[in-house]
């Protein structure tokens, strides 16, 4: 079975991490002195928090970062009993190859319960002769504030579109792939600053065919091109609800997405429509609305048709007003 190319390329090295350069060049600081406090990564997934801690222990330690480095998910294990258990065991015992001290990586730290990070903030003072922890979260609000404070702060940024361009095209040429400049784009696009849903799409569509399209990257991504959300937002502000409602048809049907994907997809499509700003504030409102709407459970089709029926209503305002 073919590995998982987001494991197969994972950079061994600080120097192999792809964007995020801030953060690199202070992690390599850490690495050089042999030194570190404990820390904190924050951002979207998919920015490079997990490689950079796994990177973090190799530069450190070497051949003997695996015995050096407890990995665990706090999504899996959130509870107290964790921290005061299995994460205390590991915390209190000496580190091996003769190095001053052991990383504890706790991925998705956001997710550990209230009870849990207050016994983990007293387990990260009284071990730190001994153990590092490196806590990483998608949303830093949801780490308490004594925890905070004992962390060097490391903030992800999406990456940027060149940063996932080049690694793309590093992985297109090991793996022997012909991606056309517009497959490039759409990979980019799909991925939105998160480099593991780009080389997962990147996978995906090699496994249709090894001359990658954009068509293909679309189809296989369940993704939406961006000039078909565009026509669907503007046929509805031309009045047109009839046509609208048939283009969402197509998307529903053709891409199979569902209703929140749909959203998400008008939400960035909205920035570069040629209207009226004080029209994007209202649409963005509504679509708002309508996210949330979605999230507590309603239909989406209803949903998303009483969105386009509101735009169509803000289209018809536009045309009167330029009357």
């Amino acid at each position: 079975m073919e590995a998982i190319w987001t494991e197969k390329y994972r950079p061994h090295s600080l120097t192999e991490v792809a964007g995020q350069e801030e953060v690199i060049l202070r992690l390599k600081a850490y690495a050089a002195k042999q030194s570190m406090p404990h820390l904190l990564f924050a951002g979207q997934p998919g920015t490079g928090k997990t490689t950079c801690a796994l990177a973090l222990a190799q530069d450190m330690y070497g051949e003997e970062w695996r015995t050096n480095l407890h990995e665990l998910n706090a999504s899996d294990e959130r509870g107290i009993e964790v921290v005061r258990g299995k994460i205390k065991d590991y915390a209190r015992t000496a580190p091996m190859g003769g190095v001053s001290f052991k990383i504890i990586f706790l991925d998705e730290a956001d997710a550990l319960t209230p009870p849990a990070q207050a016994a983990l903030r007293r387990t990260m003072e009284k071990y730190s002769a001994t153990c590092r922890f490196i806590l990483s979260c998608n949303y830093s609000s949801k780490i308490i504030e004594p925890i905070q404070s004992r962390c060097a702060v490391f903030r992800f940024r999406p990456l940027t579109k060149e940063a996932v361009s080049r690694y793309i095209r590093f992985i297109a040429d090991k793996e022997g792939l012909k991606v056309a400049d517009e497959a490039l784009e759409a990979l980019v696009y799909v991925a939105d600053g998160d480099m593991r849903r780009a080389i997962n799409g990147l996978q995906v569509a090699a496994a249709a065919e090894e001359d990658i399209t954009a068509e293909t990257v679309f189809k296989t991504t369940a993704t939406a091109r961006p000039v078909e959300v565009e026509q669907l937002l503007l046929t509805a502000l031309k009045g047109d609800f009839k046509s609208a409602r048939k283009l969402l048809d197509d998307l529903l049907i053709d891409y199979g997405l569902s209703g929140e994907e749909i959203i998400k997809q008008m939400h960035r499509v909205i920035v570069d429509l040629t209207v009226p700003d004080p029209i994007k504030v209202q649409l963005v409102d509504r679509l708002g609305e309508a996210e949330f709407r979605l999230v507590e459970g309603a239909s989406e089709r209803i949903q998303i048709e009483a969105l386009l029926a509101h735009y169509v209503v803000a289209g018809q305002r536009i045309n009167r007003d330029e009357d």
